[in-house]
């Protein structure tokens, strides 16, 4: 069942990566909708893990 749910994922993210490749090139207007959603997530996924990395040592000064 795990591997269902990991191959799953796995799918939604190279998909993900394809649209945003595509919308790049000039695709349809859902390609650029998905891959716009895409960065996002990529970008919110990316701020979280600063601001864990923060927490967990708060003397240290990031490379913001």
């Amino acid at each position: 069942m795990i591997i269902a749910v990991l191959l799953g994922f796995l799918a939604l993210l190279v998909g993900g990566c394809v649209c945003v490749v595509w919308a790049e090139r000039g695709g349809p207007r859902w390609a650029r909708v998905v891959a716009t959603v895409t960065l996002t997530a990529s970008e919110l996924l990316r701020s979280s893990e600063k601001k864990r990395r923060r927490g967990m040592n708060p003397g240290s000064q990031g490379d913001d």
